[in-house]
This record gives structure tokens, sequence and C-alpha cells, in this order.
């Protein structure tokens, strides 16, 4: 009986590669034994996939049975090689022709009287089967409709292993399965947490607005009740569609963690993660013996939204300084480092002082000068230089919850900004680059100033005591509002409207 392989993909990290199943059956006592790093899930798929081959393949071969998974050197990891581990003994076994499975990738998991369910990650794994030259993938049903949105690889939906079986051997071939109709470029349905059923609060707006212009992170600062949640979940609203890519990027990466709900191919609207404070630094960036992504890496191309952000850890807020700064997270591990991609918008909110009321013109503090230090010290300096955007929000007063105008809404928003990140995608010959990752030299080279916005900037610099880093934030908060002006040249109102964005940056008043 010769040697049969039968390809297949493991997850590493936010991508998938290539594993080829070896099986080999020989004569001699009957053992099934599998080799070449796998996990649990994996080891105990000996007796589903013995159950589901007596149950619907004609039994399995009272032989012995090694199944090899190669690469050897890497671990493999989930329950999507029941089927191709089946698949590759009946080959070996000579119950399938020679060859039947060369050119196709089989991704499922098996019950035990050999029905294929749905796995995690089946996008990643059909992008590496395109990627190596595969055309052709075997996976449930469930599964059909993400892994056909990847040009290129024909995708069939098998329902039982039997009907697997039946059609590597010819008898009844199954039908390919088409990509459902749809776009990825919807943003939130109209009426749908709409800023225009925002009473007041309008400086805090204007901020989400160049916040989703330019990508800029933001923090807002305010009382309870003043409205900073509300806002922060109406920033998926005005943000641009998704582009192909990026739709792709962000359903693999939530695919491969799980988060997609039954029958869900793919994410039609921008992601959303707010993790509670009492997540755990894997949780947040990722991590784990096989590193999985975390909250950062679910929020790609998304938002991430901090609520009472004082609340985390300082040394869990601090692990965020990578994702900010370059876009990505290494994760290291004795055998491998992995890079998870983590381009989001950081939203948070804080309450200016412990009890929440410190500034507020209604209610009085009850807060010492120390405590409101020792409550505002839990963020670190360099996590809030790398915050654009820093606004106070204070209460509604009882006139503008009930008698504001209606204010814009969502769609109207939208289009401006859309407007402006046209704009920068001219400006840097790429949809994938914005005002907030400009490097230094870009900033001198995009960011004029004329003298009386030079002298602007100095004065608000040695008054402040802001860093470099905080320089280059005004600027690029700075060349946003002029783009959503359509302004070429950076104005003296833009750039004062950057500087104060700034709040938090001023000496408190106690």
């Amino acid at each position: 009986m010769p040697t049969s392989i039968v390809q297949t993909a493991s997850i590493l990290g936010v991508d998938a590669f290539v594993v080829e199943v070896e099986a080999d059956v020989s004569i001699g006592l009957g053992v099934f034994t599998i080799v070449g790093l796998p996990d649990s899930g994996i080891r105990e798929s000996r007796d589903r996939i013995t159950a589901a081959m007596n149950n619907g393949a004609g039994g399995f071969p009272i032989r012995k049975v090694i199944v090899n998974l190669a690469p050897a050197d890497l671990p493999k990891v989930g329950t999507g090689f029941d089927l191709p581990i089946a698949c590759a003994v009946l080959e070996a076994a000579d119950k399938l022709p020679q060859g039947a499975c060369r050119g196709r990738m089989l991704a499922a998991e098996l019950s035990l009287e050999g029905r294929l369910r749905p796995i995690n990650g089946v996008l990643a794994m059909a992008l590496a089967a395109r990627k190596a030259g595969i055309t052709q993938m075997i996976v449930a049903p469930e599964n059909a409709a993400s892994a056909a949105l990847v040009e290129g690889v024909e995708v069939y939906a098998a329902a039982h292993l039997g009907e697997v079986v039946l059609h590597l051997k010819g008898l009844a071939p199954l039908a390919p399965v088409c990509p459902l109709p749809g776009s990825f470029d919807q943003t939130l349905a109209p009426g749908d947490l709409d800023f225009a059923d925002v009473k007041g609060q309008e400086t805090a707006k204007r901020a989400l607005e160049i916040a989703a212009a330019g990508k800029h992170n933001l923090l807002f600062t305010g009382p309870p009740g003043s409205g900073k949640s509300m806002l922060a979940k109406r920033l998926p609203g005005i943000l641009p569609g998704f582009s192909f890519e990026e739709a792709i990027e962000a359903t693999k990466i939530h695919g491969i963690a799980g988060r997609l709900s039954p029958g869900q191919d793919r994410l039609l609207v921008r992601p959303f993660q707010s993790p509670h404070h009492s997540v755990s630094g894997a949780g947040l960036i990722g991590g784990g013996t096989v590193p999985k992504p975390g909250e950062v890496s679910l929020a790609h191309h998304g938002v991430l939204f901090l609520d009472e952000l004082p609340e985390y850890p300082r040394h869990i807020l601090d692990l965020l300084r990578q994702p900010l700064e370059d876009r990505r997270i290494t994760i290291s591990r004795a055998k491998s480092s992995l890079n998870f991609p983590t381009d989001f918008i950081l939203v948070a909110a804080m309450n200016p002082c412990p009890c929440g009321y410190l500034g507020d013109s209604k209610k009085q503090c009850q807060c010492s000068a120390s405590q409101v230090l020792k409550y505002r010290g839990r963020i670190s300096g360099p996590l809030m230089d790398r915050i654009d955007l820093q606004i106070e929000m204070p209460a509604l007063s009882y006139e503008e919850i009930h008698f504001s105008h209606p204010g814009e809404s969502s769609l109207a928003i939208a289009q401006r900004v859309a407007d402006a990140r046209g704009l920068q995608a001219r400006r840097f010959g790429s949809w994938s680059r914005y005002n907030a990752n400009m490097s230094h030299k870009e900033v001198e080279r995009y960011c004029h100033l004329d003298p009386a916005g030079h002298q602007l900037l100095k004065t608000a610099l040695d008054r402040l005591r802001l860093s470099g880093r905080a320089h280059d934030s005004i600027l690029k908060v700075a060349r946003t509002i002029a783009d959503l002006a359509q302004a070429e040249q950076l104005g003296l109102a833009h750039l004062a409207e950057a500087v104060n964005y700034r709040s938090l940056d001023r000496q408190l008043q106690f």
C-alpha cells in the first residue's frame, strides 16, 4: 500500500500555512498514530476519525496506520485535520484512487457519524491555498461562503464524509459554491447609532470627525452621563466603508478568533472592540502558548474603545504603546515570532477625577489634589503622548437635553470624512496611508506653516511643555482639519483648533 499525501492548512498567528498530511497503512496490529507536533485536539481526533470512517466511509482499516503532519517542526492546531486525515488514510488503504486529493485542500471537523462540521479560520486557509497554487477546496457547508470569497480557489461544500468520498471517486461530483452576493463597503444603516440623535457636545462630535478623517487617536474626559460612550459607539458609522483588501484582512482575523456569527461569511462594517478593564495582557494584545489575536488585532481597520481608561492596570495600558506606534504587535515565543496587525483608531474615555465631577459647575468635586493626580497618573505620559485629540466633555444642561436642534446626520459627516480621505490617498499615493501615520519627514513636507503659525506653535509648545511627538501630533491634526476644509495650505485657524484639542496637557486647577 503506497503512502498518500493530502493537503490542508493550520493557523499560526493571523495566517495559515499549508500542511501535508502523509498516511502510511501497513500490515500490523490495529495501531493509529499521529505525529508532527499535533495539539491535543488533533491527538483526540483518532477516535472521531475512526468512528466517522466506520459510519460513513466503509470502515477504518484494521492495520498499522501512521499519519505524519509536515512540516514536522511547526505546531499544528485545530480540529480541521479530521477530514484530510480520514481521506489520507482512505487513499493509503486503496479505498480512494491514487492522487484523488492532489490539487485539493481539505479542512473540516468530523462528527462520529461522519458529518462535516465548520472550523475557524477557513478564509485564512483559502488564502494560503491560493498562495500555494491549490485550486480546489472541500469544506463544511457553513464554511463554504467564507472560503469562496477568495478568487482563484474553487470551493466545494460537503455535508458528510460519504459525499466527499463519492466526489473524489468521481461518482457524484459536488457543485462548486458561488460567493454570496453582497459588498464590503457598507457603513451603519441610516438611523442606527446616528450622530443626529446626540444632543449638544458639538466639540466632541467635531473631534470624532477629525479622528475618522485622519485616523487619529482620541480621549474623552468628562463627568458620568456626559455622553462619552454614546458618542464613541457612533464612530464606525462615519468611517469609510471597507476596501476589499481591508475586509478580507479583518474578516480573516475575526474568523481565526471564532468571532464570526453562524452563517456570517464576511464583516460588513468596521469592527468596534470594547474590552472590559479586567482584560489580561494576552487578551488585549494577543498571546498564549500558540499566540492568538487579541483585542487590538480584532480592532484592525476599526475602533478600539477603552471606557474608564484609568481603571485598566497601568502595565496593561502600556502594552498599547507599540501597537499605536507601529500599527502592529510582535509576539515572541521560544519557537516562533509572530506579527499581528493593529491598525485601529483608539478611542478612550475617562472621568476627570475619581468621583467624576472635577470642574463640574453643578456638583462639587469631593477629591483632593493628590487623589486627582494619582488617578490621572494611572495613564503613563508616553501613552498619553500618543493620543492626538484630548477632549473635555462638560455635563449637558436641561436646555441642551430637551431643546437642542438635531445635529448633522452620520451620513453627512461620513461624506466629509470620505472627501478628506480621498485627499490623503492622492497625497500619499495609497488608500492605506493617513495623516496620523505620517513620518516626521512627511510632516515637514506637507505641514508648512507661515510665520504666524510658527509663533503660535512655539508658544503652545513652551506653555504646555509638549514633547517632539506632540509637536508632530498637533501638525498632523491640523493637516486633517485642513483636509476636511479642502484647504491645501495649513492656516492659523487649523493650527489653533489642533492646539485646542490638547486639553489634558494643561495644568490642573484646584
